[in-house]
């Protein structure tokens, strides 16, 4: 559903980054909120919730999906041996391109308007998710690597520890305007630093950061895509200390939330968000804020402001057992299977 023409939301909506919850009009004019204005009258039953922004996926690996039976990080993802990068290797362009296309638009349909995708396969690679994409209102932000990052939107790096020359590659992406994107800390936090040396936009994971890294972080205002159900999935994650959210968060540390590998982890954000719940214990509000400020990367988040690009869910309480919840945020952190009945405004 796009909202090109003038009109008018209204309902409970989840408004500006600390999503609270007020009875409001959302005036949407060529795809743009032109207004957010909270109401004493009466409004309709209905949820409007900004849309999610996947921060970390590798949706080329769809074509993967649950193929290994078991395998460490090093054995399954990392370059250029990793079982994923043969299966890639092997795939046909088609089958990658609709592999791609299935999840896009599995995301699309679960409330995710946007991803930031670490496009394997070069040049090549990134003109292929950009095929996939056409046609679905979806911002697939693209980290190209092997030479991709020309053509993409950013330079994505799998670890400081996996290519030679980092600071002449990050260096040449600078000067096209690129944004710069590491894997770091994901398995111990060995490459944290060579990582954080390169000043990037985005650190990947920091699942094993230590506190003075995660405190430049935050104090350089670095964000980090956090993906914590892969880590477990992967092994190099068996206890809510790694990656440490909570003290993340009490730092000061920008946090997003991810998928990361389809392979692995289906990319839906209902089911990372009601994980980070379950596991590590983080405030509902903590936790839907991750889901959609990775959106930020894009330039244009997706929060419902005056003046921000209307990505929004719109939930129908009365449509599931929602009718009952009290805490609209924490029932789509904590229940957000239930948004398969949501109907999505995306004008990404």
């Amino acid at each position: 559903m796009s909202a090109k023409q003038p009109h008018t939301i209204s309902g409970h909506a989840l408004v500006g980054e600390d999503l609270v919850s007020v009875p409001a009009d959302i005036m949407i004019e060529q795809g743009i909120i032109t207004g957010v204005e909270e109401t004493k009258k009466k409004v309709p039953d209905l949820w409007i919730c900004p849309a999610f922004f996947n921060a970390h996926t590798h949706l080329g690996d769809t074509i993967a999906m649950d193929c290994a039976g078991s395998g460490d990080l090093v054995s399954m993802v990392t370059p250029p041996d990793g079982l994923k990068h043969r299966l890639l290797q092997a795939a046909s362009p088609a089958d990658l391109i609709a592999g791609m296309r299935a999840s896009i638009r599995l995301m699309s349909d679960r409330g995710t308007a946007g991803c930031a995708d670490f496009r394997e396969g070069g040049k090549a690679g990134v003109g292929a998710l950009k095929r996939a994409a056409a046609g679905i209102t979806f911002q697939a932000l693209i980290f190209g690597r092997d030479g991709g990052e020309g053509s993409a939107d950013g330079l994505g790096i799998s670890s400081a520890r996996d290519i030679q020359d980092i600071d002449r590659i990050t260096a040449e992406a600078r000067k096209k305007k690129k944004l710069v994107a590491f894997h770091a800390g994901e398995r111990d936090s060995l490459d944290m630093d060579a990582a954080l040396s390169c000043d990037p936009d985005l650190i990947v994971h920091a699942t094993h950061a230590t506190k003075a890294q995660l405190k430049e972080c935050a104090e350089r205002d670095i964000p980090i895509a956090i993906c914590p159900q892969s880590n477990w999935v992967l092994s190099v994650a068996d206890s809510k200390k790694h990656p440490p959210v909570r003290h993340m968060l009490d730092l000061g540390c920008r946090l997003f939330l991810g998928t990361d590998n389809v392979m692995f982890v289906q990319p839906d954000m209902a089911t990372a968000m009601a994980f980070l719940s379950t596991v590590y214990h983080i405030d509902p509000p903590d936790i839907l804020r991750m889901a959609v400020a990775g959106s930020s990367l894009t330039g244009k988040p997706f929060y419902l402001v005056k003046g921000a690009r209307a990505n929004l869910i719109l939930i129908n309480p009365r449509s599931s057992n929602f009718s009952f919840s009290k805490n609209p945020v924490a029932s789509v952190v904590k229940r957000g299977s239930s948004l398969c009945s949501c109907k999505n405004v995306f004008n990404s």
